[in-house]
């Protein structure tokens, strides 16, 4: 039986080894947060002192137009992206699960590697292959007699543009599933084929309640992602003048009203209030989502709890 003074000596080592992680927490994470609460009660424009305004900001937002068209820019591509995203993500993690041999490291290399793309890299090339004009993705419509659309220009079109080219970063959530199926035991499938169960039964009742955990992971990630859309979207739409005439407020997602308000015009406070606001919707939604998803959730650990929920 260990000692108490052996106990007091791990205890403090454990503190020590975490420190670094602390001090990390606190200066990077929770100071900023602090501070950006703090700013969000005040008028400051980066240049001189910061004034108290209360809860100024926030009433602002309130008579805001800007901020109305933000919300439900980001709300439509959220609702638009992260149901298609993850349908296709799965279709092709089923497609990996399939390939065997040598060519199964490649295939998932392959999968994953457009995800190491650099954003603006990606908002860059897709600004070209959506042009309305000349753009590779009008060019393959045309092949079957389909006049595409102003991706770039069109305000019917621009949200539906920035889903295509999000499309293009599915290599996370693909490994994330893949993974899943390979842990679905073969018992199952082998049992449901016995029992006559055909394609669609078995991925309907065998497939999706053994990953659903992973699903329920990567939508609420992927809703959390979608939320703070920006990199692509400024790139796209924001990088210059004429191409943000065009597209008008079509393009303009939540995040990046907030770096305008912060960095363009220089109203740090109501900068600092739209990201609270911004972390009080993700906060909601995802407890919505986990209090809503636990009730459609298998855990391995818990069938017999899983089992009384579905009966429910």
């Amino acid at each position: 039986m260990r000692t108490r003074p052996r106990l007091r000596t791990e205890t403090r080592w454990a503190y020590v080894f975490l420190l670094p992680w602390l001090l990390g927490l606190v200066i990077f994470q929770v100071g900023p947060m602090v501070a950006s609460f703090v700013l969000s009660l005040t008028d400051y424009d980066l240049i001189s002192s910061p004034r108290f305004a209360g809860l100024g900001n926030y009433a602002e937002m309130l008579q805001d137009p800007k901020v109305a068209a933000a919300i439900g820019n980001t709300a439509f591509y959220t609702v638009l992206h992260v149901p298609l995203a993850i349908a296709i993500a799965l279709l092709l993690a089923l497609m990996l699960n399939r390939i065997t041999g040598r060519a199964a490291g490649f295939f998932r290399t392959v999968f994953y590697l457009p995800s190491m793309t650099p954003y603006v890299a990606v908002g860059v090339l897709f600004l070209f292959l959506l042009n309305g004009q000349a753009g590779l993705v009008n060019q393959f419509l045309g092949l079957f007699g389909i006049d595409g659309p102003q991706w770039t220009t069109d305000p019917a079109w621009v949200k539906p543009g920035i889903v295509l080219m999000s499309l293009w970063n599915l290599g996370t959530t693909t490994i994330i599933l893949f993974a899943a199926l390979r842990n679905v035991p073969r018992e199952l499938y082998e049992a449901a084929m016995i029992d006559g169960a055909g394609p669609w039964q078995r991925f309907r009742s065998v497939t999706v309640p053994m990953i659903s955990s992973a699903l329920f992971f990567v939508v609420i990630v992927n809703t959390i992602t979608s939320l703070q859309m920006f990199d692509q979207v400024y790139t796209m739409f924001f990088g210059s003048q004429s191409a943000q005439q065009s597209s008008g407020d079509a393009a303009l997602f939540y995040v990046v009203y907030l770096f305008q308000q912060g960095f363009q015009f220089l109203h740090m406070g109501y900068a600092s209030a739209l990201a609270w606001l911004l972390f009080a919707i993700i906060a909601v939604i995802t407890v919505i989502q986990v209090k809503a998803g636990n009730r459609f959730v298998y855990y391995e650990s818990e069938p017999h709890g899983a089992a009384e929920r579905e009966t429910r």
